[in-house]
């Protein structure tokens, strides 16, 4: 890919970090994405076009509203920067493979507007992994990891995470984890194949882990708080996306 055509998949990147922010506001309430328009979470007042560029609208506003000066969140304009970042690192990584960047790009959406569900609400909504499931199959069809692969990456993506769920609610009596969570690593299968499924819920878990670990010890909460394992899968999945099959093939060569 060019240089050229890596600024534009960038500023596509904030276009569609833009539109990621309203389904992060909007989806685990069950509202639509399309109507109304983008508009004030306090006043209601509709946002202009020129209030609503990526990134730079929020700087120049001084991270307030034009309407009723109420601050707007800082999580505008990050969810718009990360998507960005995010698209052209798939664009370095996979730019000259037209419809697996396309793929990606679809994933590393789907993975911005969970991480931001998750952290918000700790909802996972249904709208977001079960049509990216489907997505991620259809894909499969014509690219890696392969119809078989991607198949049986939803199976073993959810099937591992109801036998954790089950484990540990047995053991604890605390859910270590919802439903969505489930259906979001069926999704992560479904697009990066049963292997990758793997280096995701390991980089995942010690993720959770140690974040975990030090809300424990310097904020004083129980280990057995629910902490919102999606926001992990989501970078830990972005992770596998990028180089998720050179780690597999170092971890592999141990055992050779």
């Amino acid at each position: 890919m060019t240089l050229f055509g890596i600024i534009l998949l960038l500023i596509f990147g904030l276009m569609i970090g833009s539109f990621l922010n309203v389904c992060i506001s909007r989806l685990p309430a069950g509202e639509s994405v399309v109507v109304p328009g983008s508009r004030c979470p306090s006043c209601r007042v509709p946002i202009r076009w020129y209030d609503n560029i990526p990134v730079l609208s929020y700087t120049l506003l001084n991270g307030r509203c034009r309407a009723c000066n109420t601050p707007i969140s800082l999580r505008y304009p990050v969810v718009e920067a990360a998507t960005g970042l995010a698209f052209l690192l798939q664009a370095l990584a996979f730019g000259d493979e037209p419809l697996l960047l396309a793929s990606r790009l679809v994933l590393t959406s789907l993975l911005v507007a969970l991480f931001g569900t998750d952290l918000e609400t700790q909802r996972l909504p249904n709208v977001l992994t079960i049509p990216g499931t489907l997505g991620g199959i259809l894909f499969s069809v014509w690219m890696p990891p392969g119809l078989q692969a991607s198949l049986a990456g939803v199976a073993v993506g959810g099937g591992v995470l109801l036998v954790v769920r089950w484990g540990w609610q047995r053991a604890t009596g605390v859910e270590a984890m919802g439903l969505g969570d489930v259906k979001m690593l069926a999704m992560i299968g479904a697009f990066l194949g049963w292997r990758q499924v793997w280096i995701v819920l390991f980089l995942a878990s010690i993720a959770g882990a140690l974040v975990g670990v030090g809300l424990a010890t310097l904020g004083g909460r129980s280990l057995k708080s629910k902490l919102p394992f999606g926001t992990f899968l989501a970078l830990a999945a972005f992770v596998a996306s990028l180089v998720g099959d050179r780690l597999l093939v170092w971890y592999l060569s141990f055992y050779r």
